[in-house]
């Protein structure tokens, strides 16, 4: 696809500035891009790669709009824009229909597509649109909403990790007898795993982002766009609230409850739940972002401190002995 600057315009919205009738072949970053690729601009620290560009045109904001050096999409939110761009020009989704390897035990839209070597047990329902990549495996009676992605070696209704022990030390496993329930507009990383309800369902709602190697334990529930980043572990029945934010390798303990609008930042373990929105960094104990921030820049000078708290402890001896 190599579509005119004004046809893209003409599509996504924005203003145009500079020739509309030139064609781009692709997105590129600021440093590397060509006169036939499309850039932008959306982090304030690449500005100064701005002036030196090549590129054929930039998506940009306002502000920047000034500096550019070549053809310019100007709009209010450029990383919005430029993945509303991306998806375009990315359209080459896998055709719809079932791989003559994958073995499909329910009935599935002729919209979707299933991948190589995919499994879908009994009483499975899967949305129309819905693109199931290589080696995905959905047990029995799970739901999957419309235009979910599904990419390969996802996981989507195991069973939880449920076990009572007897009084000599031996573990009794309990039926995981609950589904999964995936919304609409849901993406799911490669090796994902979504563990089934041991009761009741785990639920992700509709249009949450989840990336690669993210364990969902049993009877959670993921608000609705929320978006949670690669090796996250998440407890069973914790509850995400809508648009949370959760980084990498961040650690959610069972039965706690996060907010609506609340992010995690990376590496953070949460052991008790968030009742209000905003950014919570650390791990023994997370903390509000800010302040985290502010005692961790004390810590790191922590050595300089104890050698000023042993210099005024000597002068106060020097003091009291000559009183």
């Amino acid at each position: 696809m190599t579509p005119r600057l004004d046809e893209i315009v003409a599509r996504f919205g924005g203003e145009l500035r500079g020739d509309g009738a030139r064609t781009v072949s692709g997105l590129a970053p600021l440093d590397s891009a060509t006169p036939w690729q499309l850039s932008f601009l959306a982090n304030p620290k690449y500005r100064s790669q701005l002036a030196a560009t090549r590129a054929g045109a930039v998506i940009l904001a306002p502000e920047a709009a000034a500096d550019c050096p070549c053809a310019a999409i100007v709009t209010p939110q450029p990383y919005l824009y430029f993945a509303r761009v991306s998806q375009w020009l990315a359209q080459t989704p896998p055709p719809p229909g079932i791989h003559a390897s994958a073995v499909v035990e329910s009935p599935v839209p002729d919209s979707a597509s299933i991948g190589p070597q995919c499994w879908i047990g009994p009483d499975v329902e899967i949305g129309e649109g819905s693109v199931l990549y290589s080696g995905v495996k959905i047990y029995s009676g799970c739901r999957i909403g419309r235009r979910a992605i599904l990419h390969s070696g996802a996981v989507i209704g195991a069973d939880g990790f449920g076990f009572a022990r007897e009084a000599g030390g031996a573990w009794v496993k309990i039926a995981q007898t609950g589904r999964v329930l995936i919304g609409d507009d849901v993406e799911i990383g490669a090796n994902t795993t979504i563990d089934r309800g041991a009761l009741g369902d785990t639920v992700i709602e509709d249009g949450v982002k989840l990336d690669n190697q993210i364990q969902v334990g049993h009877n959670v529930r993921i608000g609705a766009h929320s978006a949670i980043a690669g090796c996250v572990g998440i407890a069973g029945s914790a509850r995400i609230g809508a648009r949370c934010t959760i980084g990498g390798g961040a650690i959610i303990l069972g039965h706690l409850a996060l907010a609506d609008g609340v992010n995690v930042s990376a590496g953070t373990l949460v052991g008790k739940s968030i009742a209000a929105p905003g950014s919570y960094t650390g791990s023994v104990p997370f903390m509000a972002h800010d302040d985290w921030q502010r005692n961790f820049a004390r810590l790191r000078h922590l050595d300089a401190l104890a050698d000023r708290i042993r210099a005024l402890e000597k002068r106060l001896a020097e003091l009291e002995n000559k009183s």
